[in-house]
């Protein structure tokens, strides 16, 4: 099977309904240039707040606006929609990071809440906690597609390998890792980690991107990519918003763990 995907470099900020214009304008135009699936970054809905104020302005999921228009968007067009990541309220401190997957028919497949939060301090002395004000998930997701088992995960998640073993080890043969990377760590580590992930799981990497300046001092370094099972790279975004396109043969998948057998030679030492 062969299937076009489309990768969404989003420039996100404080005003929810001016990304969602954004979103919906990329979603439509991507739809009419073939693609099956299309994927968004992280923090799709919302970036450029501090904490405090970004915990008071996030929504129920009954009430995120942007779950209802994935549903009509992708049953209206006839796609599959990776909303990479938004903000799910928690509690009253706390939201969840949260991942969702649509199907054609409009329906929530799976969702899936971020389980490794970024708490670093940078070489370039900046600094990120985000478990301040973002509850960890716990549950490793694959979902089931016509096209293919999909594994979710979203930004952070890259550097812990033993989740996409898993993942491509229960039958994901496309990784879902949408990010909002910083500068300092896309320009040495983003190519390298995608990469290394599809080559180890002989798996396609589907990797949306924020890029640019989101406000309150954030900025992030885009580079959306596609790669595949070989690691080799199909298409790469650069540093302004943008949509990239890759045609799958979604047989590679087989091909490549068929050389290179990897998933089940696992050893426990």
């Amino acid at each position: 099977m062969t299937m076009k995907v489309a990768v969404l470099q989003m420039t996100s900020g404080s005003d929810m309904a001016v990304n969602i214009i954004a979103f919906e304008s990329m979603v439509r135009d991507a739809a009419a240039a073939g693609a099956y699936l299309i994927a968004s970054p992280e923090n799709s809905d919302l970036m450029g707040l501090d904490v405090t104020e970004k915990v008071a302005r996030v929504c129920l999921e009954t009430d995120h606006p942007m779950i209802s228009l994935c549903e009509s968007l992708a049953q209206e067009l006839g796609v599959w929609i990776s909303l990479g990541s938004i903000a799910i309220k928690a509690s009253a401190q706390k939201f969840y990071n949260r991942s969702y997957l649509f199907s054609p028919a409009g329906k929530v497949v799976a969702s899936y809440n971020k389980i490794h939060l970024f708490d670093v301090d940078l070489p370039s002395g900046e600094i990120r906690r985000e478990s301040k004000g973002v509850e960890a998930g716990d549950q490793m997701v694959v979902a089931h597609t016509d096209f293919s088992d999909v594994g979710l995960s979203i930004c952070y998640d890259v550097r812990f390998p033993q989740i996409y073993r898993k993942m491509a080890q229960a039958g994901a043969g496309v990784l879902f890792i949408p990010a909002a990377f910083t500068v300092s760590t896309g320009q040495m580590h983003w190519e390298v980690l995608l990469r290394a992930r599809a080559i180890e799981n002989g798996a396609f990497v589907i990797a949306a991107a924020q890029c640019g300046d989101h406000g309150h001092d954030r900025k992030t370094y885009g580079h959306a990519m596609i790669v595949n099972p070989w690691g080799e790279i199909l298409a790469e975004a650069g540093e302004v918003p943008e949509i990239i396109y890759a045609n799958l043969d979604l047989d590679e998948v087989r091909r490549a763990r068929g050389a290179i057998a990897s998933l089940t030679h696992d050893r426990d030492f």
